[in-house]
């Protein structure tokens, strides 16, 4: 039994059409003339006809032209194609320098995700130098943890992130992670603590100490290697943000672990020691792209950014502690 609906999906099914036909149609109506049209391509006048009659039987068969005594004119069916026929060239004339913007990175989108801490320096500086080599390339920024930064990378939602090993090491069969720097941890101290001046200190000297840390929990977080030292500690308030984190050490309410990142912009009220325990390994950094995914073209100029954002932190820890190995293993990040 013939299909009822075949007549109508043949009316509204789009036309094969050559784009080469399109082009060559529009210059034969801004000309009036094949001809001229002819001319203009490089073709033979029988080219341009053939081309024509080509369109035409792709459009039902109606003609496109009135051949007159001297050049041609649209018909009815030629003028109603016409404004059709200018915005598909016009549009693939736009795809084309889209395209080319993207290709030579001087246009597009950049999607780039980063962990909070990151945010304070590392990033904003890499921001500031792609866009002094690349401005006219829109880089959409968010802010969130590692875990939820891998997550929307995996889905397709952001072309880079900024992620660290805070809580654990960085699933690498995934991602492709591209090391940035190692963190020193500081701890934070009241300026009138006794340890305020000691050159450096163990984990387990602070086990006493009331904390002050963005989770209730040591698992996952910064303080999660005092877990290996033998002690829990002892949360006493939970801050979110670095800077209301040194408020609460500066009135004396705990102590708080900082890294590197985030201690650019430290109070003078409260002192910075570091943290030099063989147990606790630095906090990796790295950019992470998604595995087997190609990658928008802007993000191996903006990987050479961070690269250079970080040089001077893994210059300052090379010149302090020396450099630390960065482990990119099996369990994800928390």
């Amino acid at each position: 039994m013939p299909n009822p609906h075949a007549a109508h999906l043949a009316d509204t099914a789009p036309p094969d059409l050559s784009t080469v036909w399109l082009r060559t149609f529009l210059d034969v109506a801004r000309h009036g003339s094949f001809t001229v049209a002819a001319r203009e391509l490089a073709l033979t006048q029988s080219a341009v006809s053939r081309q024509i009659a080509a369109l035409e039987a792709a459009l039902g068969g109606a003609p496109l032209f009135d051949r007159l005594p001297r050049g041609v004119r649209p018909t009815a069916h030629g003028r109603a194609l016409l404004p059709h026929a200018t915005d598909v060239m016009e549009r693939l004339t736009s795809l084309g320098r889209e395209l080319t913007a993207l290709r030579e990175t001087t246009g597009g989108l950049l999607r780039v995700g980063a962990f909070a801490t990151a945010d304070a320096g590392l990033v904003p500086r890499a921001i500031a130098d792609f866009h002094a080599r690349h401005p006219r390339v829109v880089l959409d920024r968010e802010e969130g943890l590692t875990s939820a930064l891998l997550s929307r990378l995996a889905e397709g939602e952001l072309d880079l992130a900024v992620v660290s090993t805070t809580g654990g090491a960085l699933p690498a069969e995934a991602y492709e992670l591209h090391h940035l720097l190692d963190e020193t941890l500081y701890v934070a101290l009241p300026a009138g603590h006794a340890l305020a001046d000691e050159p450096e200190l163990r984990l387990s000297q602070l086990a006493s100490e009331d904390w002050i840390s963005g989770s209730a929990r040591a698992e996952g977080s910064l303080l999660d290697p005092a877990l290996r030292h033998g002690f829990r500690p002892r949360v006493a308030h939970v801050v979110a943000q670095w800077t209301a984190k040194q408020g609460y050490v500066a009135a004396g309410l705990g102590v708080t672990l900082i890294p590197a990142l985030a201690a650019e912009g430290v109070r003078p009220d409260i002192a910075l020691v570091p943290v030099r325990d063989e147990g606790v390994p630095p906090r990796a950094v790295y950019a992470a792209t998604a595995r087997g995914r190609t990658p928008a073209p802007a993000v191996p100029q903006f990987l050479a950014a961070l690269h250079r954002a970080a040089a001077p932190l893994r210059e300052v820890r090379s010149e302090g502690a020396g450099e630390t190995a960065h482990p990119a293993t099996e369990r994800p990040q928390t």
